[in-house]
């Protein structure tokens, strides 16, 4: 690998700046947004006081990985459970990743019987389910044991609008266990939103360090293609034990493409049609790439905005003035593209309006209301 530039060096070094400035702020806003969701639930139960949920909440927002976001939210729940595992929902099935207080087996790689009425109905309804240990898969009963007031808690941890993975907490084996399900559900919550996060600054990272390369290779474009894919399932490489190939973990429990799905994958991208013309073939290719950098950028910063303003949006976009309610947010990224965008090639196409009216208000500009102008 050739050395790198004295502009790869400087440009690097600066993308590291921005994003570690802005994580300490990230990290406090989403703090502050999900406490201020569940402070009339503080303190209903013992040992569920605002400054234990704090230190269990920090405690997922200092991982930078998926890994140790998820090992987190599984340490922080021991303080309001007996026993937690996390079960990685795909292609219909629930795998179990890692638990805690299990010590009658292990949990890693255990098939959950999503038939069952518990884990059906949390990947149905996408809402927290609190049941009878009947209605939970007999066979995890019986090689972990039922919990001692024969109750359970599933929680559906949401990421990118689907159920990634399902939480299961109950009260444990033994008298006298706990299971606190209001602190619980801000735990699973926080972890969701922080994974999303951590996503986001993935891509910004890779966005920023991707500048470097404008020219290096010449008549060949840069792609979107694999940075999306790897985002829009970040749960997508935990396949269930029976259809995958033995392979050792690696470092992240989402970071390789599923066995299961790879098949059916390449049989269905030989049969789809032919891609639609590339948009920016006329271009020469450092043109094209900055066009492409542009609409990618863009997509982030609507994206962000989706993620910190979910109630917003959905009010919005009922009501029809998604701009009144966004306003600050969107003009504060109107700001930063065009800072970024505004004198280059791509500005006369203007994308941030374009992902604007396609992301946020879903293809129907009528929903950002009379105040908003193109």
């Amino acid at each position: 690998m050739a050395e790198k530039t004295p502009v790869e060096q400087i440009v690097e070094q600066a993308v590291a700046q921005a994003l570690e400035s802005q994580l300490q702020q990230l990290r406090e806003k989403l703090t502050h947004q999900v406490l201020e969701e569940v402070r009339p639930y503080l303190g209903t139960s013992a040992g569920s006081g605002a400054g234990d949920l704090l230190k269990a909440v920090s405690g997922i927002h200092a991982g930078s990985t998926q890994k140790e976001i998820l090992r987190a939210l599984l340490e922080g729940t021991s303080a309001y459970s007996g026993r937690a595992a996390l079960f990685v929902v795909k292609a219909g099935s629930a795998t179990g990743w890692q638990g805690r207080a299990f010590d009658a087996g292990n949990i890693k790689d255990f098939a959950l019987d999503v038939s069952c009425s518990a884990p059906a109905k949390v990947l149905q309804d996408r809402t927290a389910v609190k049941a009878s240990v009947s209605e939970m898969d007999p066979q995890f009963v019986s090689q972990f044991g039922a919990p001692v007031d024969n109750q359970i808690l599933l929680l559906p941890l949401h990421l990118k609008d689907k159920v990634a993975a399902v939480v299961y907490a109950d009260t444990g084996t033994d008298a006298g266990g706990k299971l606190d399900a209001s602190a619980l559900e801000l735990l699973v919550a926080a972890a969701s939103a922080w994974l999303e996060v951590a996503s986001l600054r993935k891509q910004a990272a890779k966005e920023g360090a991707s500048e470097t390369a404008i020219g290096e290779k010449a008549g060949s474009p840069v792609s979107a293609a694999p940075a999306a894919a790897s985002f829009s399932d970040p749960f997508a490489a935990h396949a269930p034990k029976h259809v995958q190939a033995a392979r050792e973990e690696v470092e992240e429990p989402v970071a390789a493409a599923a066995v299961a799905s790879a098949a059916p994958a390449t049989m269905a991208a030989a049969a789809a049609p032919a891609p639609a013309p590339d948009a920016f073939a006329q271009m020469s290719v450092a043109d094209a790439d900055v066009h492409r950098k542009a609409q990618r950028f863009a997509r982030l910063l609507m994206d962000e905005v989706k993620l910190y303003n979910q109630a917003k949006v959905a009010e919005g976009r009922k009501n029809k003035d998604l701009y009144d309610r966004l306003k600050e947010d969107i003009d504060k990224s109107r700001n930063t593209y065009t800072k970024r965008y505004g004198n280059t090639v791509a500005a006369s196409a203007d994308y941030l309006n374009q992902e604007l009216i396609r992301s946020l208000a879903e293809d129907d500009v009528t929903l950002l209301g009379p105040n908003f102008h193109r």
